[in-house]
């Protein structure tokens, strides 16, 4: 395959998805796409853990689309799953099983990333570059709704609900009754109107769906000539009488309407029924594009300056009033270390140094609850914000090396954090707890030079005499460090000894 190719995969609720794209003259060409109905959500069972036959469907799947992925560097491929996976109790042991089928890393993503990533697909290959749009997008487990103006997102959510889901709540035995539509409709416009008001208050001039629902119902308005395509509010009645007359979902036979899709078309049709209704719409385009195509772009994007998760680290850092001058010599001490250690300690890859950097940047985010517990404060702010462009995993690990950069390296609320288990993210937090020790005074005045020499065990300073003992607080707090990271195997010597 060739060197300037890249690849999307989407694990779906309802199926899987992967895109092949070359980069040619400074635009994105398709050149593969594959897609198969895995039926993730249907697999979920009471105890919300996936059961072991809709493992081996999603495994299969993964394991053909791994052929065609073989040839590409782990950077070239991104692979994302969305809600079901964000709700299987047993994903992290699945996910295990399906990285080795797929041969390349998966990041589950949450609800709002998913929305932002679906809007970048759908925007892109839009004409009317500055109009303002609504995009919506329902799922197999989740929708996600999005106003935007040109490339840039203004409100996004994501719902709790999707074809799938719906499907198997509402018509759990396939009769599509009046009564168990409506109860359907309700439902949604529950859960619709936590963003009802947001979303009417902004307004948007073209409304577009995309994916499998949307797709599905477009084609069966266009071949019984309800409508041309474009989905309306006359055009969802129509379907929704032909839904109510077959009385059952092996009955539902419709011109355009595909077998896989007749299980879950009521529960679709509910869900947008409930978004016609909650937000007013009067027409809904279709988008050819959406999550996959959204990963895809996002993927290319990543070796531009502006990548969006440098955006995001940005942002937080102005939203929470971060102390840019300390942040900037944590970052700077940081980095110098990881030079020096990187070799030793298997730490020379590029994702590596962006983690330190990030949480080097974000290390005081907590001061903006209280100093006192800030690095716990902090953690938790990561792991709950919204941070575009990181991946629930991403944003986990930066939220454990920012609880790990100051006090003791034990503790319950450490254990939570079994990453830290690995030494690759232990050895990150050590270089980011002694880049704060060493900045502790928060002096605009540098660090002097120091030697820095790395084994597996741990780190040993060379620092100049003199700096030492005019900094007795510093050679106090190397000292109860030392103590600490003994705790969990790491040892830290500094020379010449002021002991």
């Amino acid at each position: 395959m060739s060197s300037n190719s890249l690849a999307a995969v989407d694990l779906g609720s309802n199926s899987f998805h992967m895109v092949v794209a070359r980069r040619v003259d400074n635009e994105l060409r398709l050149v593969d796409r594959m897609r198969e109905r895995v039926q993730l959500a249907a697999g979920l069972d009471a105890n919300q853990e996936l059961t072991a036959e809709a493992q081996e469907r999603a495994l299969l799947c993964l394991g053909r689309m791994g052929q065609r992925l073989r040839d590409l560097a782990p950077d070239k491929v991104r692979a994302v799953g969305t809600n079901t996976l964000r709700k299987a109790k047993n994903a992290p042991e699945f996910l295990k099983r399906a990285r080795e089928a797929l041969g390349h890393p998966i990041e589950i993503i949450a609800g709002l990333e998913e929305a932002r990533l679906i809007y970048l697909g759908v925007s892109h290959f839009l004409a009317d570059e500055e109009t303002r749009r609504l995009v919506i997008d329902i799922g197999g487990g989740s929708t996600e709704c999005i106003v935007g103006e040109g490339s840039q997102v203004l409100e996004a959510d994501s719902l709790h609900m999707g074809c799938v889901s719906y499907s198997l709540r509402f018509f759990p035995d396939g009769e599509l009754r009046r009564k168990h539509l409506r109860a359907a409709e309700l439902a949604a416009r529950l859960e619709l109107r936590t963003l009802e008001r947001r979303f009417r208050s902004l307004g948007w001039d073209v409304a577009y769906g995309a994916s499998g629902t949307v797709h599905a119902i477009s084609n069966v308005l266009r071949q019984n000539e309800w409508t041309e395509g474009e989905i309306t509010p006359n055009g969802l009645r129509q379907l929704r009488k032909a839904i109510l007359a077959a009385g059952h979902r092996d009955q539902l036979s419709l011109p355009g309407l595909k077998s896989e899709r007749a299980a879950v078309l009521a529960g679709g049709v509910a869900i947008l029924q409930a978004l016609f209704e909650s937000l007013g719409i009067k027409e809904l385009r279709t988008s050819k594009t959406a999550l996959r195509e959204g990963v895809l772009l996002d993927l290319d994007g990543r070796g531009a300056q502006k990548e969006v998760r440098e955006q995001t680290i940005r942002r937080l850092m102005v939203q929470y009033r971060i102390d840019l001058d300390q942040a900037d010599r944590v970052e700077r001490t940081a980095t110098y270390l990881l030079q020096r250690v990187a070799e030793a300690w298997d730490l020379g890859d590029s994702e590596a140094k962006r983690l330190l950097r990030w949480a080097a940047r974000l290390h005081e985010v907590g001061l903006v609850i209280n100093y006192s517990s800030y690095h716990k404060h902090g953690a938790y702010l990561l792991e709950n914000a919204h941070m575009a462009g990181f991946s629930n995993d991403a944003r986990t690990r930066l939220a454990a090396l920012v609880r790990l950069h100051r006090r003791k390296l034990t503790g319950s609320d450490l254990a939570s954090y079994t990453i830290l288990n690995k030494p690759r993210y232990l050895r990150l937090g050590v270089l980011l707890r002694l880049a704060v020790l060493l900045n502790r005074g928060r002096s605009p005045r540098p660090l002097p030079y120091f030697g820095v020499e790395a084994s597996p065990e741990g780190v040993t300073f060379d620092f100049p005499p003199e700096w030492l003992e005019e900094h007795p607080l510093t050679v106090e707090d190397l000292r109860v460090e030392r103590g600490l990271l003994e705790a969990r195997g790491v040892t830290l010597q500094v020379s010449p000894n002021s002991e």
